[in-house]
């Protein structure tokens, strides 16, 4: 089984999760498709979706699934997604894609947040992928002589523009002991839109696929 037919696995398990008449929170990224794929067959069954990300949407609309928008629809019950890494606290680094921001709201807009990954994701400590930081572009130098301080290495990802118009900065060389209190720390930096750290707001379950199928991870 290759790191797909895992991811796929992880998202397969997820489809538990969906009740009916729900609006369910949809992340973007490799293993979101799967579960985008795999929802549009029991599409009938939820009222609708909101996505974290244009690419997301438009994947959902092209099965003819309804996108909402979040200040519609209020709280969500259900959000799906993956991350580029987990702890066993279920503190995930999140925006390999890009997308984080919107990604931390529609998270922080719902119940219960599964995340679904491949195995290799969950790791004893975070930070060996490189954290994404959403910054307003004037803010681009301070808050990068700010990671620095904080013992990152910072580089700017070429060629990338978010969906809320801003940058990212990669952050390598990481080793976050504390995510909790780092997420709050670089968040506070002024010109930082969000930090791809979702500590404060964890996720509820991990579903993780490997050669054998899924397996559930709850936090330790």
């Amino acid at each position: 089984m290759n790191a797909d037919d895992m991811k796929k696995a992880a998202a397969e398990a997820a489809i538990e999760y969906v009740e009916n008449g729900m609006i369910v929170g949809i992340g973007t990224g490799s293993t979101a498709n799967h579960f985008i794929d795999l929802l549009a067959k029991i599409k009938s069954r939820i009222d609708g979706t909101v996505a974290s990300s244009e690419a997301s949407a438009e994947r959902l609309r092209g099965h003819g699934i309804p996108v909402l928008d979040l200040n519609q629809v209020g709280d969500l019950q259900l959000y799906v997604d993956g991350a580029d890494e987990s702890n066993e606290q279920l503190h995930l680094i999140k925006g390999g894609g890009g997308a984080l921001t919107r990604e931390k709201i529609v998270a922080g807009a719902s119940e219960k947040f599964v995340c679904i990954a491949d195995e290799s994701k969950l790791v004893r400590v975070l930070g060996k992928f490189p954290l994404p930081v959403e910054v307003i572009p004037m803010a681009q130098s301070f808050i990068a002589r700010q990671l620095v301080k904080l013992g990152g290495q910072p580089t700017l990802r070429e060629g990338f523009v978010t969906d809320n118009g801003n940058i990212i900065l990669d952050v390598h060389n990481l080793e976050i002991m504390e995510p909790v209190k780092l997420e709050q720390q670089i968040n506070m930096l002024p010109g930082v839109v969000t930090v791809g750290i979702f500590a404060y707001r964890p996720a509820d379950v991990l579903i993780l696929g490997g050669p054998d199928g899924a397996r559930t991870v709850m936090p330790k």
